[in-house]
């Protein structure tokens, strides 16, 4: 069973002028042929999402005639224009729309859905999208839309950005991606209008996003994100996010879109394993983007130096919208403009900077969730997620069915490279159901193809284990599929178990069935409104590997290690004392781990070479 939107890495698709021209060119034949005498561009199986489709591929229209001058094209983009001002722009009020801050307002907007009261909820977004798609036919209408066509087009642009700004509550759905759309609208507006109302808008989209947006970033693994439906990030959404503060930035010059970009995207790049696997979000768990964020990643793997494009997104979607049966879709139409248009080009390499939230070297790479648990690690093309064990989630040891993973206190870090090697140390106190304070310190340890994880803590009651992971996904070249097997080895007996019971609240990976599935299945809402993050952390248990402790070792320590991506015997693993420090010597490497304190500013010690 195959993932299917997390698909092929997005800087795999061709993004040569030619390539945009052959895309443009496409697009051109299928709207020729499905131009109705009304001139109505919409797909005939669109019924959501419709308000900006036909003037999308308007807008497609209009770009591929400013590149190449099809003599067919003026006529189609005129015809195409004066349907959406005729019927697709909207000035009652929709029969239940909630959100409205005046009735009656008069103003012009787009519907979600195009029957009176039917599905209102979704109106500001699509609204959202109209402008986008009308701003660029304005930027494009040189040669095309002139006269009072134009004319009419810039004032229901305007309505459009009123009504998004003074009808309506702002980012009602409170969906980042949709609020920075909107402030983009309006920046690439304003330059359209009369010098004073130009700056007045300009001002407002500054304005809103200073105040509506920014002032409400929610923190996450050290990083101030925009908030995605209630949410941090959600991997869906988040790129998307990060290509309206590109063209923001591309746009308007402000310096705050670009720093703004510069955190989501070294957010993203450390949330992404070397795969350009992810998942979690609180709208979706497993659902990528296509297209949409191939601006917003090219745009910004330049600025950090770093590879975001390996993001796996869903090729079906790979360089517009389309419907089931493949045929375009002018919906997010915006966001192929904005991307042919800009000639920024991927940066292929990895980032040679350490993360705090990330280990990652050759095929090896472990993200870090805010704890500095990992969330993800991936070895050997496989993608492990923190097991469930009586509803705690994590990596770490157990004792008695609790999980000492979270942390009562400072949690430190230190990354070394020496010798092929790359490290991270992390150094968690933790409190127990005993009360007793311990100490968790997490040696990573990788040379690109293998991962070493080597685990001490402070003698333990019980018969306790380390929750070592779940195998779930595994890289199958240009798509991602499930499993339930990894390639993983212990110094101490390694078992893999399988929760017992079949209910709604546990997980085995042996199942047909997704991740995100199974939470969207414990979330309170229904799938797509539901917060897949909050139903999954009511998972009871999951399949998982569990290593017993490695034998020998301090008798005041349990000691653990797994190593992934290689199957086989472990190797010689010893651990012991030297002093004050502690040392640990596989058949790769040795590692001094100095005191549990740290260093005279309590920062940990580690020193590391190959064996």
């Amino acid at each position: 069973m195959h993932l299917p939107r997390q698909l092929g890495p997005l800087h795999d698709l061709p993004d040569t002028p030619e390539a945009y021209d052959a895309v443009l060119a496409d697009v051109v034949e299928q709207a020729l042929a499905r131009l109705t005498p009304e001139g109505n561009l919409e797909h005939p199986d669109c019924v959501d999402d419709i308000g900006d489709t036909s003037l999308g591929i308007t807008s497609l229209l209009a770009l591929a005639w400013q590149r190449g001058r099809d003599p067919r094209l003026p006529e189609a983009v005129r015809r195409s224009l004066a349907f959406h001002l005729r019927e697709r722009v909207y000035t009652e009020d929709n029969p239940g729309y909630p959100n409205l801050r005046a009735r009656h307002s008069a103003l012009p907007y787009a519907r979600y859905t195009l029957a009176p009261g039917a599905h209102p909820i979704g109106d500001w977004p699509s609204t959202v999208w109209a402008l986008l798609q009308a701003v660029n036919v304005l930027d494009l209408a040189e040669g095309l839309v002139e006269g009072e066509q134009r004319t009419e087009l810039l004032d229901v642009a305007h309505g459009y950005w009123r009504w998004l700004t003074e009808a309506t509550f702002f980012n009602p759905q409170e969906a980042g991606n949709q609020a920075i759309g909107c402030v983009v609208g309006g920046l690439m507006l304003a330059r359209h209008l009369p010098p004073g109302k130009g700056e007045q808008v300009r001002a407002r989209a500054l304005a809103l996003y200073a105040d509506k947006i920014r002032a409400h970033r929610v923190a996450d693994r050290g990083a101030l994100l925009p908030p995605e439906h209630g949410g941090a990030y959600d991997n869906n959404y988040g790129p998307i996010s990060l290509s309206f503060l590109a063209q923001a930035y591309r746009v308007s010059g402000e310096r705050i879109f670009a720093e703004d970009g510069d955190a989501l995207a070294r957010y993203i790049d450390a949330r992404l394993t070397v795969g350009g696997f992810d998942n979690g979000g609180p709208r979706y768990s497993e659902q990528h983007s296509g297209f949409e964020s191939v601006l917003g990643l090219r745009y910004f793997s330049r600025r950090i130096g770093s590879d975001l494009g390996r993001y796996r997104g869903d090729s079906r979607w790979g360089r517009h919208a389309v419907k089931a049966d493949g045929g375009v879709d002018g919906h997010f139409a915006w966001m192929l403009v904005w991307q042919t248009q800009d000639t920024t080009r991927w940066h292929r390499s990895p980032s040679p900077l350490p993360a705090r939230h990330q280990l990652r070297a050759g095929t090896v790479s472990v993200a870090f969730d805010d704890r500095m648990t990992p969330s993800l690690v991936e070895a050997a093309g496989t993608y492990y997620l923190p097991a469930a064990v009586n509803r705690q989630h994590g990596f770490g040891p157990v004792t008695d069915g609790f999980l000492f993973c979270r942390p009562m206190g400072e949690v430190r870090v230190r990354d070394v490279r020496a010798d092929g090697l790359t490290a991270k140390l992390v150094t968690k106190p933790v409190v127990g159901r005993d009360h007793v304070l311990r100490h968790v310190r997490s040696l990573y340890v990788t040379d690109g193809t293998r991962l070493w994880l080597t685990v001490a803590v402070e003698r333990l009651p019980g018969t306790p284990y380390l929750l070592a992971g779940l195998p779930y996904a595994a890289d199958d070249g240009d798509r991602v599929r499930r499993t339930a097997q990894g390639e993983v080895t212990s110094a101490g007996a390694l078992r893999l178990t399988h929760p017992e019971s079949d209910g709604v609240d546990h997980f085995d990976a042996r199942a047909d069935r997704t991740q995100e599935e199974a939470a969207f299945a414990l979330a309170a809402d229904p799938r797509g409104y539901g917060n897949p993050d909050e139903g999954w952390l009511h998972l009871v248990g999951s399949t998982a590997l569990e290593a017993e402790p490695a034998p020998g070792g301090p008798e005041d320590l349990h000691v653990f290690a797994v190593r992934y991506g290689e199957l086989g015997p472990f190797g010689a693993l010893t651990v012991e004392r030297d002093g004050a420090r502690l040392k640990v010597r596989t058949e790769a490497f040795t590692a001094v781990l100095g005191e549990t304190a740290g260093d005279a500013h309590g920062e940990p010690e580690l020193a590391l070479k190959a064996s």
